[in-house]
């Protein structure tokens, strides 16, 4: 097992004695690196080795206001590291989440970012609708030419509307008077690179014209493994995983069950690995090696070992998007395959197909780098935390729902949930980072009541909640709303919810099989049968937490919680709505939905 460097690269020694350090560092207690820092600075102040410096005379800084529109949390983090980087560029930055503030807050900013993710098919955010709707609706404030702006656009190949909320921001800006300061950029899974050139060249842009080089600061963390404070980053990310092992892997649904549900249990017991419950930790996975191996054998390169195990290891080998599809008809000069780059046909065509069925119609033979080219890097895939680390140490625990199905006669499978599924075992290292989600979070208050919603693996959080709470000593009500196909075989956890609750860390649960009775039974069927009590709990000042499937479930769920609190208003569905709206607000209505 690997872990990262407490001293960067490029601390001021030989990389070789960054190597020594780093040995010796990583073995130390807090108390001995403390007692370290003390005997250091008091060596230097009784040998005259820190000399003082006249204050340099302080600069005017511009005032930036930094807007993010954040679904998975992506948008809000690229905002964070913004805030940091502009000090240096004589920036003052302030950071706001769309779903915190008014669009008059526009009105007011002189310097302006903007990172907005796409969600689905071309929406908003869910918690940015509001501030977007207003932004595009006829009520939006003029904007004065002063105030200069950028756009960086997140979004998914695989999606038609490829970024849509960001374009359709950047041209709204414009439109109501403000002045573009760089050119909007819109960025597909694999980001990182891209936003952090951005961002460094548009701060410059943005930047006072005196602003000359400040000092840089390494920022060392030296926490030894304890919990992140919530503006701190990740030590491990998608871009610099850690090697952990898998400790455990279970099955959990029974014999005879139509799910596959995997336990997993990762072992990563290393300097800076750390989350909080309702955070994801996200996987960087493997393909399936048959799949790679069809894949290099379509476009001509037959068995070749390295090109197999590179689109193995490295590339996006199932996503079918127009982008692909337009970059492969221009290498290879197929007019039929341009056509089908055309909204309609593609749509029509890439319907439950993959990468693979699209070579094989218009099949060419390719050099491994012309392959490569058209290929995007592969993606983690990001799973709710379903420990807490104050109960697991140097542990991570996920739950993963097996995805298999067949189409247009090829037998299909997700990358991540089979590589657990069928590609791992016990002992096999397994690369993962921490994804935070600042807002899935249980409320600082222990005595809060929380209700909590899912359906199949939407449950996951929630077992690191109730193993929080259980450490913290918290003494708030709980109740879990779970949902699944049958008791039998579905009942995620089952022994331990019934252990919480004869313990009383859990003090309701109701479940709901839809396959056990003639007639189907969800959770929002469970939600409205117990509305009364439901209403009582909010009365209370419970938070409610959402977590599944958002087409399916999570959409039914507000609906009916919006009903649920419109009876409670003499019927108007309206206020129900609106409560339901002012509850997401005020941060008790938390929803992580995929």
């Amino acid at each position: 097992m690997t872990s990262k460097p407490l001293l960067p690269k490029n601390a001021p020694f030989p990389p070789e004695d960054i190597e020594v350090l780093n040995s010796v560092v990583a073995r130390t207690t807090p108390q001995q690196r403390s007692w370290l820092a003390g005997f250091f600075a008091g060596f230097e102040a009784a040998h005259g080795g820190a000399q003082a410096q006249p204050a340099a005379a302080a600069k005017a800084r511009l005032p930036l206001t930094v807007l993010y529109a954040s679904e998975s949390g992506n948008a809000e983090a690229l905002a964070m590291k913004t805030k940091k980087l502009a000090q240096r560029h004589g920036l003052d930055a302030k950071v706001f989440d769309m779903a915190d503030v008014e669009v008059d807050i526009l009105s007011k900013a002189k310097n302006l970012i903007v990172f907005a993710a796409t969600w689905g098919e071309g929406d908003p955010p869910s918690r940015a609708v509001d501030f977007y709707e207003t932004l595009m609706g006829d009520g939006a404030p003029k904007l004065d030419k002063s105030l200069r702006f950028a756009v960086l656009a997140l979004g998914d190949t695989a999606y038609a509307q490829f970024c849509a909320t960001g374009k359709a921001i950047d041209a709204r800006l414009e439109a109501l008077g403000a002045t573009r300061a760089a050119d909007r950029i819109d960025l597909d899974l694999d980001f990182a690179k891209g936003a952090a050139d951005w961002t460094e060249s548009t701060l410059k842009l943005l930047a006072p014209a005196d602003a000359g080089p400040t000092a840089t600061v390494v920022h060392v963390d030296f926490s030894g493994g304890g919990q992140l404070a919530e503006d701190d980053e990740p030590a491990f990310t998608a871009e610099n995983p850690l090697e952990a092992e898998i400790s455990t892997l279970v099955n959990l649904n029974g014999t005879g069950s139509t799910r596959e549900t995997w336990h997993v249990e990762i072992s990563a017991d290393a300097p800076g690995f750390s989350y909080q419950p309702g955070d994801a930790i996200g996987i960087i996975p493997e393909n399936d090696p048959e799949l790679a191996l069809a894949l290099a054998e379509v476009v001509g390169l037959g068995a070749n070992g390295d090109v197999v195990k590179k689109l193995r290891e490295s590339y996006d080998v199932t996503t079918l998007s127009r982008p692909l599809v337009e970059a492969y008809a221009k290498l290879t000069g197929r007019t039929d395959a341009a056509r089908l780059a055309e909204q309609k046909a593609f749509t029509e065509f890439a319907e439950d197909r993959q990468l693979i069925d699209f070579l094989e119609t218009y099949a060419e033979k390719l050099t491994p780098e012309q392959l490569y080219g058209i290929l995007r890097p592969l993606p983690g895939r990001l799973y709710s935390v379903a420990s807490s680390f104050a109960a697991h140490p140097g542990e991570a625990h996920l739950l993963v729902g097996t995805v298999r199905w067949e189409s247009h006669g090829k037998k299909r499978s997700g990358v991540a949930s089979t590589y657990f599924a069928d590609r791992r075992k016990i002992g096999d290292p397994v690369r993962v980072y921490v994804k935070p989600n600042r807002h899935f979070r249980l409320p600082q208050d222990g005595n809060r009541p929380i209700i909590m919603i899912g359906a199949g693996t939407g449950v996951a959080p929630y077992r690191a909640f109730i193993e929080e709470r259980v450490e913290q000593g918290a003494a708030g009500k709980s109740w879990l709303f779970f949902g699944e196909r049958n008791y039998t075989y579905d009942f995620l956890y089952q022994l331990e919810w019934q252990e919480y609750l004869a313990s009383g860390a859990l003090s309701r649960i109701d479940v709901a099989f839809s396959r056990d009775q003639p007639e189907k039974i969800y959770v929002q069927n469970r939600l409205w049968e117990r509305r009364a009590e439901l209403l009582q709990w909010i009365e209370e000042g419970a938070h409610i937490y959402l977590c599944g499937d958002e087409k399916g479930m999570g959409r039914d769920v507000d609906v009916m919680l919006g009903r649920i609190l419109a009876d409670a208003a003499q019927g108007d569905d309206e206020a129900g709505r609106a409560k339901l709206k002012e509850l997401a607000k005020a941060g008790r209505y938390q929803r992580d939905v995929y």
